[in-house]
């Protein structure tokens, strides 16, 4: 039983922490490992677990969705699907050791940017005279790049996604937020699919169920949360999960 509690807890903590600046993958990643389950097997159970806790978070941002520059919000959505579905592949096709080297150095750059990169926006801007901007056709390519990742292994993918987009066209991240939600719970929904036919997600149910609705308490929480925190505090909240993360994922080793 109190394993399942901790379960639970990591479910509910992950969910939130996802609607409110991302980084649920290094909760419920850890806690299904230290669980006994092997950390592929726990890569595609929390991803399962996690889904139905960012389609929640989807739901309450539902009205307060605003495109990314001028791409079109079912183009990116679609690509989010499309690279979620890649990277689960590689995820059961590859050695998961492979892409873990990279993913500190990816959270600090992820970090690094995401602190600074309306700033580099608007320095570009003022170097040359106009208004930074990516085209649609390189926000998509970033997209599905990210959402290979986020397929893969799925850690910080939404404060990647804050990243691209506040360096690219100079978007903030509080405004953002509800997008990266969105596109978070497409990213998941394809990966879960392809977990739930071809890896052994179901190997441990009951973990799984806890997981899953914990995860749901916190998105749904924490969505609602993050809509009431100013839009600094929001600020702060997901530079801060940045930092803590990419502390954290170079502690664990």
């Amino acid at each position: 039983m109190s394993e399942l509690l901790l379960a639970l807890l990591a479910g509910v903590a992950a969910g939130a922490l996802n609607a409110m600046g991302g980084g649920g993958t290094f909760v419920a990643l850890p806690a299904l490992v230290a669980f006994g389950l092997s950390p592929v097997t726990a890569n595609a159970v929390s991803r399962v677990a996690l889904v139905p806790g960012a389609v929640a978070s989807a739901w309450v941002y539902r009205g307060e969705l605003t495109p990314i520059g001028a791409t079109s919000t079912n183009a990116l959505t679609a690509i989010s699907v499309t690279g979620g579905g890649v990277g689960a592949a590689l995820l059961l096709a590859l050695p998961a050791s492979s892409f873990d080297v990279a993913v500190p150095w990816l959270l600090v750059l992820a970090t690094v940017v995401l602190a600074f990169g309306r700033r580099i926006s608007r320095v570009l801007s003022t170097v040359q005279g106009r208004s930074v901007g990516m085209s649609s056709r390189a926000v998509l390519i970033g997209q599905f790049f990210l959402s290979v990742y986020g397929g893969y292994f799925g850690g910080a993918v939404g404060i990647m996604m804050l990243a691209l987009w506040s360096i690219g066209l100079g978007l903030d991240a509080a405004d953002s937020n509800p997008m990266r939600i969105a596109q978070l719970a497409a990213i998941y929904l394809s990966a879960t699919v392809l977990f739930l036919f071809a890896s052994d997600a179901l190997s441990a149910p009951l973990l799984l169920t806890v997981t899953l609705v914990g995860a749901v308490i916190g998105g749904f929480t924490g969505a609602h949360l993050a809509r009431r925190l100013p839009a600094r505090l929001l600020r702060g909240t997901i530079l801060s999960t940045a930092v803590l993360m990419t502390v954290l994922y170079f502690l664990r080793g």
